[in-house]
Parts: C-alpha cells; structure tokens; sequence
C-alpha cells in the first residue's frame, strides 16, 4: 500500500488539493493545427481530474514559443475558448488547471511553426540535435540571438499568455525553466554566450527567468504561479557544467525567485540531494519533486523524507486516468504503450481502460 502521506490534503496557493499527487506534465500533440486544444483534450485532462492538481503539457505563449507539432496555444482568443473547456472538465471532476507556459526558444524548426520563422535564443548556438516534422527528422537550426527589446517582448508575452489562462478559467499557470526549453537555455553556459546583462555571470543568467516570473506574478498573482526547473538536465543540447557550477546556478537562481512567493517550486529531480534539500530550506512555499525512474513503490519517498510537498505523477497517470484509486486500492497498473504517446488521436490518449466494478 501507499504511504499515507500521500493522502495528507494540502493548500498550494489559491486552491486546496485532497492529496499529495498531481499530474505532470506531459506534450501529447493533440491540439488542433492551429494550437486549439479541443474536446478531445478536454476529455484527456477531464479523466485525470483526481489527481487535484492537473498541470498540463507545455503551450506556446507566442508563435515563436512553438517547437513541436500539434502542441497547444495560450495566446490567442481561440486558444482561450479552447482552454475554456478544459478547466470546465477538470473543474467538473474536482480538480484544479494549472496551464504550463513553454517557450522552446531553440528547440524548434521553421517547419513547425505558424510563421516558419528562425527559432530564437540566449546567443546563436545550435542544439545540435534533431526535431520531428511533418516531413520527418530534421536538424534544428542555428537560432537568432534575441535582442534586449525581444527579451522585453518575449517577457511580454508571458505576461499576455499568463492572463489568458485565467481568463481561460484555469486556477494558474506554471512556467518552465527546465528541459532544454528558452528559461533553461538562458541558466546554462553553453547555450548563453551573451555578454550583457542577461550572460556572463550566474546572476546574469538568471535575470531572464527572474523577470518573466516576476511579469507572470505581477499579471496574475504570485499564488497563482509555479515554475519548473531541471538542474543538470541534459535534454536539448543543454550542458550546464559540474556538479558544483551546477549549484552555484540553481541556488543563486532558487534564492531570487524564493522572495516573489510563487505557488510552488517543481524540480524535475536528476540525482542530487543535496541541491534539493538546499531548495527546501530557502523556498517558502511547496515543492514538487518528479524523478526519472521512480517506482509505485518510491512515489512517497521524496514527501517522507521532507525534500517534497506533492509528486506529480507522469507515464503512471498517461495510462491510468483512476491512478488515484489505483493507488488508493493497491489496484493493478496498466502499463504505458510507448508507440502512441505522440501518435495523436484518440488511440493512447483517453482509451486506457479504467478500473470496472462488480
């Protein structure tokens, strides 16, 4: 059986949560072409709606915010109809929309975007890396080094992306800062090479995610707004040095962002504790932990051992929409059918099989 923690009810902000699980969140590429989530991603979100705090896969602030296929928008008034039907369904089945705000900075190509511009970025430094198009494969390109005028306008957009959500009726937005995304590029030297204010020093790096958090906070309220982060996350080129370098970024990143008192800090959890543990004792609010790797049976660890407030649930919860009473019950776990996670359609996404009663 689960520890019994994990069935401890909690405030995280402006709402109150019945447990301790949350969905994570997770691109799944079925909005509309035009970034439009529609009924069916109201469906998906809706029969996850136990888990309390349902944080939603990565949507695009700006047309330059896009890097996948079919990922979902936050911009603009049909993207906001859009959504409207989501929290309507997750309001529906007592949970509480989080809309998670992604821009992909360099992770991108032409091809996928609305306006087949060049992606942009902290400095011009390629990924080195491939992204899925419609026509296959293709290598990102090199992208266009923003300006200072477009980091105002990038931070901007923010801003309007995070008003639209609630206007969408979604409880809050959480912003990434993690997974190789523009928040991450920015933290890490190998993708910063700026000499000014927004480069250079871990300070200066971290100014850009600072800022947009500080603009998110200031449209919505602080308690409506959480931000993720991946320390020494390798994904999308992304090299952010040793363990120490790695440090002196995230706690100096961690302990500017702690006096905004956002809703929650969500670490996308890689190895080190200590690190964690220093997050724990300088932010003032929750902590959400997600870890590679972890089993039913670890699910609790992270709320026992006082480094985590709530774990967000991700590939357990993609193929289990009851994971809750799953878990609750001690119930089998349908086991997740990789080849259909990105595959658009119904077929993976709200056909898993729920629990059936005599």
């Amino acid at each position: 059986m689960t520890a019994a923690s994990l069935w401890q009810p909690f405030t995280l902000g402006r709402v109150e949560l019945p447990h301790r699980l949350a969905l994570a969140p997770m691109t799944r590429n079925r909005a509309e072409p035009d970034g439009t989530p529609g009924e069916l991603v109201a469906e998906y979100y809706g029969q996850r709606a136990s888990l309390g705090l349902i944080i939603t896969e990565g949507t695009q602030p700006s047309a330059d915010g896009q890097g996948y296929l079919n990922t979902p928008g936050i911009y603009t008034d049909d993207h906001i109809a859009g959504w409207r039907g989501v929290a309507e369904a997750v309001h529906a089945g007592g949970g509480s929309l989080f809309i998670q705000l992604m821009h992909v900075g360099r992770v991108s190509h032409p091809d996928n975007t609305p306006h087949h511009r060049q992606p942009v970025a902290p400095s011009a430094i390629a990924s080195g890396q491939e992204i899925f198009t419609a026509t296959g494969p293709q290598q990102m390109p090199t992208p266009r080094e923003l300006t200072v005028d477009d980091i105002q306008a990038t931070i901007a957009e923010f801003r309007h992306a995070a008003a639209s959500a609630i206007a969408a009726g979604a409880d809050g937005v959480e912003i990434h800062g993690a997974n190789g995304y523009l928040l991450h590029q920015f933290l890490s030297p190998n993708a910063n090479h700026r000499t000014d204010s927004y480069g250079g020093s871990v300070e200066n790096r971290s100014r850009f995610v600072a800022e947009v958090a500080q603009a998110v906070a200031d449209e919505i309220g602080a308690d409506r707004v959480g931000i993720r982060i991946s320390p020494s996350m390798p994904l999308g080129g992304i090299d952010e040095g040793d363990t120490e370098s790695v440090r002196t970024q995230y706690r100096q990143l961690v302990g500017a962002l702690a006096p905004l008192n956002l809703a929650y800090l969500h670490v996308h959890h890689v190895g080190d504790d200590e690190l964690l543990r220093s997050f724990r004792d300088v932010w003032p609010t929750a902590v959400l932990v997600v870890r590679y790797g972890r089993t039913r049976e670890q699910i609790a660890d992270d709320i026992e051992a006082g480094l985590a407030d709530i774990a967000p649930l991700g590939r357990f919860a993609l193929a289990n929409p009851d994971v809750v009473e799953r878990l609750r019950t001690d119930a089998p776990l349908n086991e997740v059918d990789p080849a259909t996670i990105y595959s658009g359609g119904v077929t993976g996404y709200t056909d898993y099989p729920v629990l059936t009663r005599a």
